[in-house]
């Protein structure tokens, strides 16, 4: 099974067992004049629908379990920035989810403040002209802002392909 097919299938289980969950609310008990909607069997059906629950459960956590053990150990190369970066599908996963986002608004803070250049005066009454002092690169600063603003991008078309060749590792 491939890494897509059992995150699908997990979806699907939850749409399952939600269904049953939803039957199980409606059939559990009724009025004793009502006629039970499955008859004599209403009480084994209910049943029937909470054993299936319960192994829908067992197979949705036995999927994610599978799913987050491939997705640490399936390292993925992606060209970021002109720079080959390894890490594994679940490094990858944190970086898009948030980290990226993170690194780009540390950049995105250096900037000149609001400062103005000019001729100011000092207390004293002397007349100089002001420059703003810059303690970081700009260039540097947007070569990054511009990595950073494309990672999650990048992250996910690579691993929407990943995601369909990748073998579940059980």
């Amino acid at each position: 099974m491939k890494l897509i097919q059992a995150m699908k299938q997990i979806k699907d289980l939850q749409r399952k067992a939600e269904d049953l969950r939803g039957k199980i609310s409606v059939q559990c008990a009724h009025m004793s004049f009502e006629t039970p909607t499955y008859g004599d069997l209403q009480k084994e059906q209910v049943r029937e629908w909470l054993q299936a629950h319960g192994d829908i459960l067992k197979e949705i956590l036995r999927l994610r379990v599978a799913v987050q053990r491939t997705n640490l150990q399936t390292k993925v190369t992606i060209e970021l920035g002109g720079s080959a970066v390894e890490k594994t599908i679940a490094e990858w996963i944190h970086r898009r989810r948030d980290l990226a986002e993170l690194a780009q608004e540390a950049w995105s803070k250096l900037t000149d403040r609001g400062l103005k250049e000019g001729v100011v005066k000092n207390s004293q009454g002397e007349t100089f002209e002001a420059k703003i002092v810059r303690n970081y690169d700009p260039k540097e600063r947007d070569g990054w802002l511009e990595l950073y603003r494309s990672e999650p991008l990048t992250v996910d078309a690579t691993l929407e392909v990943v995601n369909a060749v990748t073998d579940l590792v059980e």
